[in-house]
């Protein structure tokens, strides 16, 4: 079997190449089509002598996406299905609000963290992507921005399906490709990666310097309700996600995300708040309120108005930065917590 050029390093080509009697900086040709051109066949090398092109065509093979379905919803959100190269499908979504232009994408085959408000807990995980199907995905809803709204991408967000951190070599990969001056040079400030919270990858993440913008999906800042609704925090307690949080801006001085689901008469009292209050304090950070989005057997319903405006108006007289992120794409299940594949 074929093995995928994109899974190895260009000094695992070159050694290849040298093998074969061929030139190695033939190997730094590929690897910018690949990357910073985004080319999915040896044919469109243009560069690349034929000969070179016919041994890499029978040596390799580029597993790359393609768009399965799309879907456009009333606010103008596109959620695009991609197929991968062995039949599994997963989602991505193009955000579009006024000239920014945010990226929503995939890291694993459905996820194995089973959150109860989240339609992708309710699939099994199949596979971890490869950076490479995870970088495709941006191509993709990069192309949409400019073919669609005539805008660049702004925002990258690592907020689909699966826990980032749980594929956590692939999407560091795939941060690199997305960033990197031999990829597509986009900044780091632009791309955030959502975590379910695992403490001792977060403690990685500033350990390697990686250097993007993180968030915690909290939802509950109370160990006895966050494990109703997340059970891995039963294996990732409050304390010891502080204690990684902390520690990760220690060395980042970036400051951190907090994501938080108000959920009717059980994470939205003012006694909720308080909690979210003193578990947010101890380090510079914003609260992201987000709007929940039912999903089919759900057992959770979104807050009221009135409740959600009394938590708010609580944390922000304690000087706790809030937005309210209104759900987008919701007619076309785009919305968070809701990417499922429901048709696959």
């Amino acid at each position: 079997m074929k093995k995928d050029i994109r899974t190895i390093s260009s000094t695992e080509l070159e050694e290849f190449l040298l093998k074969k009697n061929q030139k190695s900086f033939v190997a730094k040709q590929v690897m910018e089509w690949l990357w910073k051109k985004s080319k999915t066949s040896f044919e469109e090398m243009k560069n690349i002598s034929k000969s070179n092109r016919e041994l890499l065509d029978s040596n390799y093979i580029i597993n790359s996406i393609d768009s399965e379905e799309i879907q456009v919803s009333s606010d103008k959100t596109i959620k695009t299905k991609f197929k991968l190269f062995d039949g599994y499908t997963v989602e991505g979504v193009l955000i579009p609000q006024n000239k920014r232009m945010t990226a929503c994408i995939s890291s694993q085959v459905g996820c194995s963290l089973s959150c109860k408000f989240c339609a992708t807990g309710t699939m099994d995980r199949k596979r971890n992507l490869s950076a490479g199907e995870i970088y495709d995905q941006v191509v993709h809803i990069r192309r949409q921005a400019k073919e669609n709204y005539n805008f660049s991408l702004s925002n990258i967000v690592y907020m689909g399906m699966g826990e980032p951190l749980l594929n956590y070599s692939n999407v560091i990969q795939s941060i690199d490709y997305l960033t990197s001056s031999k990829g597509l040079n986009i900044s780091k400030r632009r791309i955030t990666l959502s975590t379910s919270g695992i403490s001792k990858m977060i403690k990685k993440l500033a350990d390697d310097n990686i250097g993007v913008n993180l968030a915690l999906s909290l939802h509950a800042a109370s160990d006895e309700k966050r494990n109703q609704i997340m059970p891995i925090g039963e294996s990732n307690s409050l304390n010891s996600l502080k204690k990684a949080l902390k520690y990760y801006y220690s060395k980042m001085k970036k400051q951190l995300t907090y994501e938080y689901i108000l959920f009717n008469d059980f994470n939205d009292s003012i006694e909720d708040a308080k909690n979210l209050y003193s578990f947010t304090k101890h380090t510079p950070s914003k609260v992201n309120i987000i709007e929940y989005n039912p999903i089919d057997n759900g057992q959770y319903e979104k807050s009221s108005e009135l409740k959600m405006n009394h938590f708010i108006s609580f944390l922000e007289n304690k000087g706790v930065v809030i937005k309210v992120r209104r759900s987008r794409g919701k007619d076309i299940d785009a919305a968070c917590g809701q990417l499922a594949n429901k048709k696959a």
